[in-house]
């Protein structure tokens, strides 16, 4: 399978509990060994001054700290939009595209001034590639392309229908899926 960082896991309506239910996955690592991501539409009631004081003000919309995923939920992941092709300022790298990974421990004055938004996670989702492989052969995720709005969405409430909206054919079917089908 070719590297899928920088793409979207969106899981079907087969997966119905837990994190997953309805999640989107930013794939940030993905190689014959391992991939790992965040899940971006899935904030929590916890603002992000509470866990990493001074980083709110310049968080995107909704200034919440994210679920990242079920693995290290007692670690925070920052990711932030990057404009431009040059190289990122110091405590930040480029994963690909607009995006980057900002160091939380790096003087924040040094990344403000470059950075176009911010998203704080709390934890990440992993798989070792096979398992990736199986679950996606097994009909668990749509893999989509992303768009740097998708990762810094003010509405990551709709953002599931959204994308899915975007694709062609089943995908976009899909995304009128009721959320809970016995009430169809």
């Amino acid at each position: 399978m070719d590297s899928l960082a920088g793409r979207l896991l969106v899981s079907t309506p087969e997966i119905t509990d837990g994190v997953f239910d309805r999640s989107i996955v930013l794939v940030l690592a993905h190689d014959e060994e391992s991939a790992e991501g965040v899940v971006i539409n899935k904030p929590v009631q916890a603002p992000i001054d509470a866990v990493l004081p001074g980083w709110q003000d310049g968080a995107s919309e909704p200034q919440k700290v994210f679920q990242g995923g079920p693995v290290q939920t007692d670690s925070a992941v920052g990711l932030v939009g990057v404009p431009g092709d040059g190289e990122p300022p110091v405590g930040v790298k480029r994963l690909f595209g607009g995006i980057g990974l900002v160091d939380l421990d790096a003087p924040q004055e040094s990344v403000w001034p470059v950075i176009s938004a911010l998203r704080i996670f709390a934890g990440y989702a992993g798989w070792t590639a096979p398992q990736l492989a199986g679950e996606i052969e097994r009909g668990g995720w749509f893999v989509c392309d992303a768009e740097i709005g998708d990762v810094f969405d003010a509405d990551p409430a709709t953002l599931w229908r959204r994308v899915l909206r975007r694709q062609r054919g089943v995908m976009a079917w899909v995304s009128t899926y009721p959320e809970d089908p016995t009430q169809n």
